[in-house]
């Protein structure tokens, strides 16, 4: 059940205390997918529990506001000891938010879709190639939503679970060290907990599909990401006046040539030359 309840064996991996970082690297982990789900688009074995649709829970949220994320498009609980990191473009916009924990790093996004389910499925199976193109090894697992990709990679395992829900898709991205991403690890765990919470606000404008949903930080949390981009920038001025200021060191002198009088140069005169 979605909102204040008894802590389950899965809710050990959520926790409302979190830290927030700035994520400067480029994902490198693109990924979706999912099973096509049936009626209320919670696929088999998922009954009871999310992804929910905003319009689902939005009178249980305000309940439990505090004990979530709300980036605009997605509003999920944070795993315990986690901490946030916000990737942001070019252009200081938010791009997507990711969640580290101590056994691997999970990333939660949605997007738009069809009104019918199956865009997961599509999207999984075109994954599959792309990584089957790059080198990684593939399989299809089956989860409590369905399909399931593990990727095995040179850089980080990956597992990729997707759920099809009313015009939105919902991805989640678990990526670790070797064997972090293997099914029953306390990485996968934890995903699963997350996604069994998570709120999906599709809104009502009409978007392309597959179009990322936008990501929309918190107040306090743009806030406090400006207030870093600040600090950086300061650090970065001050760094670049006490070069500016710092005395510069003369040039080496340059040792002299061989001196020339009138009858030649020195050697020439020594007999030398």
């Amino acid at each position: 059940m979605f909102g204040k309840k008894k802590r389950s064996d899965d809710d050990q991996y959520l926790d409302d205390d979190y830290e927030v970082d700035e994520y400067d690297d480029e994902d490198e982990y693109d990924t979706d997918q999912h099973p096509v789900v049936a009626g209320n688009y919670r696929a088999a074995g998922a009954e009871g529990s999310g992804p929910y649709d905003f319009t689902e829970v939005s009178d249980l949220l305000e309940k439990v506001t505090d004990q979530r994320l709300d980036l605009g498009s997605v509003i999920l609980p944070v795993p315990q000891g986690g901490q946030l990191q916000v990737e942001m473009t070019p252009d200081g916009m938010p791009q997507a938010v990711h969640l580290a924990t101590e056994h691997g790093r999970l990333t939660v996004s949605a997007y738009a879709a069809p009104k019918s389910a199956g865009q997961w499925r599509t999207v999984a199976a075109d994954l599959a190639d792309s990584l089957r193109n790059d080198g990684a090894r593939v399989a299809v697992e089956t989860g409590p939503w369905g399909r399931e990709l593990l990727a095995i990679t040179e850089g980080a395992d990956l597992r990729f679970i997707g759920v099809d829900g009313p015009r939105w898709m919902v991805r989640l991205v678990a990526a670790g060290p070797s064997g972090a991403s293997n099914d029953g690890s306390p990485l996968v765990a934890a995903a699963r907990a997350i996604l069994r919470e998570t709120v999906i606000r599709r809104g009502d404008d009409p978007l392309p599909v597959r179009e990322p949903l936008p990501v929309v930080l918190p107040q306090e949390l743009a806030e406090q990401l400006a207030a870093a981009h600040q600090a950086q920038a300061d650090a970065q001025q001050q760094q670049a006046a006490a070069q500016a200021a710092a005395p510069q060191a003369a040039p080496p002198r340059m040792p002299e040539g061989p001196r020339r009088g009138a009858d030649g140069s020195a050697m020439q005169q020594l007999g030398l030359n």
